[in-house]
This record gives C-alpha cells, structure tokens and sequence, in this order.
C-alpha cells in the first residue's frame, strides 16, 4: 500500500528553536513563536555606490569594491585615475599617455595598463601603477590594439584579441610581453576574468557573435558555451569557473552567471543600462562594482555594487 509519506513526502517539523544548520528547501514549525520558517536562497543583487568624480566611459578597470580602480577613458581619452574604497571615488596618479579602450589587470595597488587609441591612433604602450603613480612597462608586440581583454594581475597578465579584429595573445611577466595561444576567431570587447594559467573571456567578437566564450589553459584556447544574450561591451568578474558577466543583452544591464560550464541569466539586474564600463574583476565575483560606461542619455559617473547570493531563514506567509 502506498503511504502518506510517499506520496506527500515527510511532514514538516514542529520544533521549540531553529535548526542549527538547515539544509537549502528545509521547512520546519517553530512552535515556540508560532512561525512556519523555511531555509531559501536569496538571490544576488546590486546596490548603488559612490559616483565617480568624472562621468565616462570606455573606462579600464581593477580591483574589488573596497578598493576598486577606474583608469583612463571618456572622449579621446583620458590619463585620469580614480581609486575606489567602497564608498567614495578619489583621484590617483595620472596616466602617462591618455588612454581610451584601454586594457587592463590587477589590483588597486598593482594594476597594469595597455594598449588603446587615445586621440584615435592605437598605441601598444603598457603602464604599470604601484597604488600611487603610473611607469612605463614593456611594449605589446602588436602596435595596433584597442578594446582588449584583460585577465590577470600585473607580474601575470594577458592581452585577449582586440581591434582592429585580432586572434593575438600575449601574456606578461611583469616586464615585457610574449605570444601566447591565438584565440580561434577574431575577438574584441570581450570580458576577461581569471588568470593567466585558467583565463575566461566572455563575449565581444566581430559582429554578429557576441555571445561566445572561450578558457585559456596557460598554452592554448578552447570554446566553451554560449552566453544567453549578446554581450559586445560587457565587463566581468570573478575566475574561470565562477564568473559573473555584466551588462549582457541589448538593454545592456542583464546579469549572467557562470559555474565554469553554462552560462545563467540571473534574475538580479544593474539598476542603470551601460556599456563600455569599469568594473572590479580582481577576486571573486562577491566583490565587484560597476562604474562609469555609455547610456541611452550618454555616459554616467554612477556605482553599482554586487553582492553574490546568500542562504537565510525566512518566515513563510500564506498571504
């Protein structure tokens, strides 16, 4: 005979206390107050930051939320550098040469610049910057490469594709650049997140196949799924088997995931539709930000701030 049990499954508990560790879907009764509780996700969302002191966009970026970096951009360029601590925007230490498309890696205190086409005329100049000021670095091999990809730190870095439309690696030591593994099509304004040795970039490519992606082993590139939606000039955050892409989709402030196979769109959006943005990509995905970009009025100076999902303990209401 089929019991109660089979077919409705066990009967919620009535407890005097919450667990103490719930497992993800567990429902119990708290009989001392009266509440039927539930253990859920809540899912990830964005917050607003501070606004950058100067509105722009085709801007590079760096770091994590409490200690972010915006470089270059806006225009015809830009040598402006602005330091990020959660909660306000300061100036930093001025470029050498302005810079727009700009690539970059790294952290708030060792970030590496490279590449643009500041007045319009593409350049492969790399800058490094100490958390302070910015000194020259070795020169890419390739002279012409703007809107580039950006993995890695600054003693570790890698140059993904970039435009005019390039299959082109090159990796860094923290001196000088060598060729590394050729991307398999053509690839611009992709988002790259990860290291040097396990690097994803994320959409960006020649029109019309803004969706793919692509991992680097440290040697060579391989495909792997597609995103959702179209994403040209999106930024990222996070490793190669935990990312988060920003900005993805034609309205350009979806969100998609990444657990280092399928791509998700995630119910959680930036409040503000934007391209060609800042974000910080330097760690995980639970400390990024968005700063800066093109919207459908112009450019912007506003912050968004991640915060990645959580478990918690919710009454459960009938109403």
């Amino acid at each position: 005979m089929t019991t109660f049990k089979e077919i409705r499954g066990t009967a919620i508990q009535s407890v005097s206390s919450d667990p103490t560790n719930p497992e993800e879907g567990q429902i119990w009764y708290n009989n001392t107050i009266g509440v039927l509780k539930g253990y859920k996700s809540i899912g990830g969302a964005f917050a607003s930051g501070g606004n950058l002191n100067t509105s722009r966009a085709t801007t590079g970026g760096g770091g994590t939320t409490n200690a972010g970096l915006a470089v270059g951009g806006g225009g015809n360029g830009s040598t402006s550098t602005e330091e990020y601590d959660g909660s306000a925007w300061t100036s930093g230490g001025a470029l050498s040469l302005k810079r727009v498309n700009v690539g970059t890696a790294g952290s708030q205190t060792a970030n590496l610049a490279y590449g643009g086409n500041p007045d319009g005329t593409p350049t492969n100049a790399t800058e490094e910057y100490d958390g302070t000021s910015w000194t020259n670095g070795g020169n890419m091999s390739n002279s012409k490469r703007n809107r580039t990809g950006g993995i890695g730190t600054q003693t570790a870095g890698l140059a993904v594709g970039g435009s005019p439309d390039t299959t082109a690696t090159e990796e860094y030591d923290g001196s000088s650049w060598t060729s590394g593994g050729a991307l398999g099509t053509a690839q611009y304004a992709g988002a790259g997140v990860g290291i040097q040795t396990a690097g994803l970039v994320m959409g960006g490519s020649s029109p019309p196949t803004y969706i793919t992606s692509k991992k680097y082993d440290g040697t060579s590139w391989t495909t792997g799924n597609n995103l959702n939606l179209t994403s040209a000039t999106n930024a990222g955050a996070g490793t190669q088997t935990a990312a988060l892409a920003l900005g993805t989709g034609p309205s350009s402030n979806a969100v998609e995931s990444y657990d280092g196979s399928t791509f998700t769109t995630l119910p959680a959006t930036m409040t503000q539709s934007r391209g060609s943005f800042a974000a910080g990509f330097q760690g995980t995905t639970a400390s990024t930000f968005a700063a800066g970009g093109n919207i459908p009025t112009g450019t912007t100076a506003a912050t968004e701030e991640w915060t990645d999902p959580s478990f918690a303990v919710q009454k459960i209401t009938t109403s």
